[in-house]
């Protein structure tokens, strides 16, 4: 298949933007003879004049060959994936291989087959995502047909979607999250794939499904990736109470608060929340409905250690239906974030300080999701800023008085 190929005066993708050590990566290649390129999300994001996150390279060196070239500054990782991290301090600059196409019809369990930049390209979850960038040559190549489809909105599955989602059914995560991140409308073919292979999802690693959806919790378009995976229905197959909860009149409320996480995440671009806050921002309505059920529509106000099993029997329901099992790092913090919360804004309006909830590490993480909240409802700017007023005085005695520093809370058995 001969590719084509689009000159600097055809395309807009400004060679300043790409990172100079990636451009160094693949000038030592090409000076050792093999071939080079720019590849995927990085040059899809070029072109929409949007920062890369990352600098990916695809070669025909193979690992052990790019380790010789860049020696200690390398090392190859993966089994199921070999790659080569070249490493500038912090910074790695990932390097590939050229793979081959994949089988027809196999769940892929590995993939160190070596090939060509065309085989590389077809074997490539989506078209905006195959093409490749020559920074000698400031040329763009297309195997695919993806700078069509980039220039039409349009999220196509390289080959044969249903294949393609049962070879790697993660692939149906992704096409969710560019739709969510681009706005892409998704093509005929691939949107009828999605519907006929939804229960393939739970073929694919627990964990990598997990970062995935953490991932896109952090990408600042969390409210309609979440509504897409909802009407897909993978939602119900990875987190089951969420999914139920959402089927339900007060479904609104989970959207609200990630809204409110993506509009914190806009306002503060260079700052991530913490998983265990946005883990909470799906939950927090949940715990809501349930105080509501057990307590307050029945004239009762509830005491900490009610709101405190409730939570943890939340937390335990929701955690055992998954799919993925959580860190009991995020877990157990977003307990302490959604119980705390009923202490900041009490169910009888009261305001009560207790001093000894400062000197907990989690505190500020507590603080940060009433922010959230007050994004999302702002009659609580005021019990938000408040809280925070007394923090920081906390903080600013406690610092001045040579205190220890913030306790970490211990994990309730």
């Amino acid at each position: 298949m001969k590719p084509i190929i689009y000159s600097s005066r055809e395309h807009s993708l400004d060679p300043s933007l790409v990172d100079p050590d990636a451009l160094h990566v693949i000038h030592k290649l090409k000076e050792a003879g093999h071939s080079a390129y720019l590849v995927g999300g990085g040059v899809r994001d070029l072109l929409l004049k949007r920062k890369p996150k990352d600098f990916d390279i695809s070669t025909s060196a193979l690992p052990e060959e790019v380790k010789q070239i860049f020696r200690r500054s390398c090392i190859l990782i993966g089994r199921r994936f070999r790659l080569a991290h070249v490493r500038f301090g912090h910074k790695v600059i990932e390097v590939a291989t050229f793979r081959a196409g994949e089988n027809e019809g196999d769940l892929i369990v590995q993939d160190n087959v070596w090939g060509t930049a065309e085989g590389d390209a077809l074997r490539r979850d989506f078209t905006i995502n195959g093409l490749f960038y020559d920074p000698e040559t400031h040329e763009i190549i297309d195997y695919v047909g993806g700078w069509h489809d980039l220039q039409a909105h349009t999220l196509k599955i390289i080959g044969h979607p249903e294949t393609r989602f049962k070879q790697d059914p993660v692939r149906m995560i992704r096409l969710l999250k560019f739709r969510a991140r681009f706005g892409f409308e998704i093509d005929d073919e691939s949107r009828r794939a999605l519907a006929a292979c939804r229960e393939e999802i739970v073929k694919s690693s627990p964990a990598r499904l997990l970062e995935e959806i953490l991932r896109m919790l952090e990408s600042g378009a969390s409210a309609p990736f979440f509504m897409l995976m909802h009407e897909a229905g993978l939602l119900e197959q990875l987190l089951p109470p969420v999914s139920h909860y959402l089927h339900g009149p007060h479904a609104d409320e989970v959207f609200k608060f990630l809204s409110a996480a993506d509009r914190f995440h806009a306002a503060n671009p260079k700052i991530t929340l913490d998983r265990a806050i946005l883990m909470s921002c799906l939950l927090f309505p949940i715990l809501e409905t349930e105080v509501r059920n057990h307590y307050l529509n029945k004239g009762l106000t509830p005491h900490i250690g009610d709101i405190m099993m409730l939570t943890s029997t939340l937390l335990r329901a929701v955690l055992t239906a998954s799919f993925s099992h959580f860190p009991r790092r995020i877990s157990t913090t977003a307990n302490f974030i959604l119980t705390t919360q009923y202490r900041l804004t009490t169910p009888s309006g009261k305001r009560q300080v207790r001093p000894r909830l400062f000197r907990i590490k989690e505190f500020e993480l507590a603080l940060k999701f009433l922010k959230i909240r007050a994004i999302a409802d702002e009659q609580l700017l005021e019990d938000y800023a408040a809280w925070k007023a007394l923090y920081q005085q906390h903080t600013h005695h406690a610092h001045h008085k040579g205190h220890p520093p913030p306790r970490t809370r211990r994990r309730p058995r």
